[in-house]
C-alpha cells in the first residue's frame, strides 16, 4: 500500500508509492546534451567567456589564459546583474525591483568529460573553496541577501553545456523555500531546544536504514521523505548553519563523500543527470543554532507533472530504505 510520508523540517507530505517497486534498472535517464560548436569552457577558449573572477592555477599562468584547473566567471546570459540599485516600485498592489544581484559560473576543470566522481580528490577539494571564496567575496555587498550554489548535470537537469560546471546566484531576497526551512527549523529548536537537522542525523546514523556511507565529518542518507527517488542528503556531523565556514578536514572529507556517492549514483542508475543544492544560512542572519547546511542531490529519474504542480505533493516509486540499500551495497572500483 502506499504510504505518506511527512518531511520533518518545513512539514511537508510525500507519497511513497511502494506498489510501483521502481528498482534502479526500471529508471532510463535521459542523456542528451544540446550540441554546438568549441566548447567555452574548455582550456584555450578563455576569450569565448567574460573574463575570470577568481581561478587556481600554477604560478606563471597569464589571467584568461589556459593552464587553470578551477575557473569562476560571470554568466554570459546572467539572472541577475551586479550593476545598480534595487529601485523598489510599486504598480498598484504588485511589487517589483531590478533584478540586481550576481550570476557566475564555477568550471570545475579543464577536462570536459570528467564527472565530479572521477577528479582527483585534491582537485575536487578546490572546487569547494571556490563555492567558499566567492560567497565571502560577496557576502561583503550589504546588498545581497542569499546566496545559492548549485550543480545542473544533463540537459534534462537544465545544463545546457557538457563541460563539468556548477553555478552561484547571489539574491538580494531569501528564497520562500529557505525561509520555509529557517522559520521550521526554528519551531522546532524552540519547543524542543535541539535542532531538527541533528536529530535526523542522530536517528539515520543510528538506525542506519537510509544511511549510504560515513566518513570523519559528513553523513549521506536517504531522506525519510524523500521527494524524488535516489534523493540524498550530504550533511556536515559538526553543527554549523553556514557553508562557509566549513574547515580544511571537512573539505577534504566533503569532496570523498562526494566523489563517493555520485560514483555510486553513476553506477548504480547509469549516470543520471541530476542537481545538487547547497542549502545554507542567510548572509545576514549566519550561525543559527536551530539550522544546519547541507548539499541534497536529487537524480532527474522522475517528471513532475499536474498532481505536483497543483498539490505540492510529490510521488516518489522507490522506498527511501530501499534506494539507500541500492547505493549502499555496489562497491567502485576506484572507492
Amino acid at each position: 500500500m502506499p504510504e505518506l510520508r511527512r518531511d520533518p523540517v518545513i512539514g511537508r507530505w510525500v507519497i511513497i508509492s511502494s506498489d510501483r517497486g521502481k528498482r534502479p534498472s526500471d529508471y532510463a535517464p535521459e542523456h542528451d546534451y544540446p550540441q554546438g560548436g568549441a566548447c567555452p569552457f574548455c582550456p584555450g577558449f578563455e576569450e569565448k567567456t567574460p573574463p575570470e573572477i577568481l581561478a587556481y592555477y600554477n604560478t606563471g599562468r597569464e589571467k584568461n589564459k589556459p593552464g587553470w584547473w578551477v575557473r569562476v566567471i560571470p554568466n554570459k546570459f546572467p539572472a541577475l546583474e551586479i550593476e545598480g540599485d534595487l529601485n523598489r516600485t510599486g504598480d498598484g498592489m504588485y511589487d517589483k525591483m531590478h533584478a540586481l544581484g550576481a550570476h557566475e559560473v564555477i568550471i570545475e576543470s579543464p577536462n570536459h568529460d570528467q564527472s565530479i566522481h572521477q577528479m582527483e580528490q585534491s582537485k575536487l577539494e578546490d572546487v569547494f573553496w571556490s563555492y567558499r571564496d566567492r560567497i565571502l567575496d560577496l557576502s561583503k555587498d550589504p546588498r545581497l541577501e542569499y546566496i545559492l550554489v548549485f550543480k545542473n548535470h544533463g540537459s534534462a537537469a537544465g545544463a545546457s553545456l557538457r563541460h563539468p560546471h556548477s553555478q552561484l546566484i547571489a539574491m538580494p531576497m531569501v528564497p520562500v523555500r529557505l525561509k520555509q526551512e529557517i522559520a521550521s527549523s526554528k519551531n522546532y529548536y524552540e519547543y524542543k531546544e535541539r535542532c531538527v537537522y541533528c536529530d535526523i542525523i542522530r536517528q539515520e546514523s543510528a538506525q542506519r536504514l537510509r544511511v549510504v556511507a560515513e566518513n570523519d565529518h559528513f553523513i549521506s542518507f536517504a531522506p525519510f521523505a524523500s521527494r524524488s527517488p535516489f534523493e540524498l542528503w550530504v550533511i556536515p556531523l559538526r553543527h554549523s548553519s553556514d557553508f562557509q565556514d566549513i574547515q580544511k578536514a571537512e573539505v577534504s572529507s566533503l569532496a570523498s563523500m562526494m566523489k563517493l556517492v555520485l560514483g555510486k549514483h553513476h553506477d548504480v542508475l547509469n549516470g543520471p543527470p541530476f542537481n545538487y543544492i547547497v542549502h545554507t544560512a542567510p548572509l545576514k542572519t549566519q550561525r543559527l543554532g536551530h539550522f544546519h547546511w547541507y548539499i541534497e542531490i536529487i537524480p532527474k529519474l522522475t517528471k513532475v507533472a499536474g498532481f505536483e504542480q497543483g498539490t505540492g505533493f510529490y510521488i516518489n516509486p522507490t522506498l527511501p530504505e530501499d534506494a539507500a540499500r541500492y547505493l549502499r551495497e555496489v562497491s567502485l572500483v576506484n572507492s
